[in-house]
């Protein structure tokens, strides 16, 4: 990645994405059972992987203002289409999947990865 800073946010951004991603499933687990839990471990792993490639995209060293955008644009198409593709994948091949649960870990994990870029901004990125 090109920026140290964002580099860090990034980072920050998926760890902190993984510890929600586990507070939502063992929530779950707890309320509803085993797959329940699975399902919201599913829901939160979809977002955190297309979180994970889209940093790679979004981290690019561009030498224009245009190119960075472009780099941000392509990086949140791609984060869409693998979030789209996994959860394509838990619907057809899991059957005993519990939507409530697996919607809980995607929308946690999602909601993070916009309070991340909010942080872009400020200099003290502590998350």
């Amino acid at each position: 990645m090109g920026n140290t800073t964002t580099a860090v946010v990034f980072s920050k951004m998926l760890r902190l994405q993984l510890y929600v991603t586990l507070t939502v499933a063992l929530g779950a687990f707890a309320i509803s059972g085993l797959h329940a839990g699975i399902s919201g471990l599913i829901g939160g792993t979809a977002v955190l992987i297309g979180a994970f490639f889209s940093t790679r995209v979004a981290g690019r060293e561009t030498k224009t203002p245009s190119g960075a955008l472009f780099n941000l644009l392509k990086a949140e198409a791609l984060k869409i289409l693998i979030i789209i593709a996994v959860l394509f994948f838990a619907f057809k091949f899991y059957k005993q999947l519990v939507p409530p649960a697996l919607l809980a870990g995607v929308a946690a994990a999602a909601l993070l990865s916009g309070a991340a870029i909010g942080k872009l901004n400020k200099a003290d990125i502590k998350i």
